[in-house]
């Protein structure tokens, strides 16, 4: 027994007649009534009861039917989603974004993956330090990171997406707040909010930009999330150097400034496990750049 045998039997069940089955079937009438002969000797029952006239199902039949087209919805169902996961419209992933990412890009990218991907279930974590996200790449705890690039890893497929400008965050009170532009040498002798434990890149970015400039950083306040660092800004308890999507949080009390020079910019990238290639993964990535 196969298929086949199920979808004839269906369609001689239904048309109640071998000819229009036939016809249905876009075959010949003999190996059709055949066909449904060698299901019956298989099954040892009797489907239909055959008149000159007409056909009728048995009560046999009646219970067959039903069963036979339950078993082909599932086919036919189980064949559409093998489609759908080969198309990369279903599945699910985890996406993680940078702090900075959170706030200004995360609200328009999800909007435009969902409307993309409708069949992929999508969910998001925000505030994700850059290490903790390579971490979590390679546990499965996330599929897809928003970060700023870490140093090279083979294991990870990273594609930079742009690179952000840097601004500094002050005070609306504070004297820096006076000017239109900074230089990271404007910043000597001020109090510094940075990113905390000197896992986040932009740690390492902004000292490196202060230093670079002779000016000695004074690190007056280390914050886990970049929404932290901005209200402690707006409370008047440093300045920090952020980069510049995170004005999407335009809270009362926080200015921000350009900071200009040849390096005052951070990369943004995507990254998934280089060996991860899932279609809904693929797809997912290619929008993602595709909004960058």
């Amino acid at each position: 027994m196969d298929l086949r045998h199920l979808r004839y039997f269906v369609a001689v069940a239904e048309e109640r007649h071998f000819g229009r089955a036939a016809e249905r079937l876009h075959m010949a009438q003999p190996p059709l009534s055949q066909q449904i002969r060698q299901l019956e000797a298989e099954l040892g029952v009797e489907l239909l009861h055959r008149t000159t006239r007409r056909v009728d199902l048995t009560e046999a039949g009646r219970a067959y039917l039903e069963r036979a087209r339950a078993i082909l919805a599932d086919v036919d169902e189980a064949a559409h989603h093998a489609r759908l996961v080969a198309s990369g419209s279903v599945g699910h992933l985890a996406i993680g974004c940078v702090g900075s990412a959170t706030y200004s890009l995360l609200p328009a990218l999800s909007r435009r993956l969902t409307e993309e991907l409708p069949g992929v279930d999508f969910s998001f974590r925000g505030e994700m330090l850059a290490p903790d996200q390579v971490e979590a790449l390679r546990t499965g705890a996330i599929d897809v990171a928003l970060l700023r690039p870490v140093a090279a890893d083979p294991s990870l497929t990273v594609r930079t997406l742009r690179r952000d400008r840097l601004v500094v965050a002050v005070p609306v009170d504070h004297p820096l707040a006076r000017r239109k532009r900074l230089r990271a040498a404007d910043l000597a002798g001020t109090d510094l909010i940075v990113h905390s434990d000197r896992r986040s890149v932009m740690y390492d970015v902004v000292l490196g930009l202060l230093r670079d400039a002779g000016v000695e950083p004074h690190i007056r306040h280390e914050v886990g999330e970049t929404s932290t660092l901005v209200t402690l800004v707006a409370g008047g308890l440093g300045v920090a150097v952020v980069p510049e999507p995170v004005t999407a949080l335009a809270l009362d009390g926080v200015a921000y400034r350009p900071l200009v020079g040849a390096d005052a910019r951070v990369e943004l990238a995507v990254a998934h496990r280089a060996d991860r290639s899932e279609p809904h993964l693929e797809r997912t990535v290619g929008i993602i750049r595709a909004a960058f």
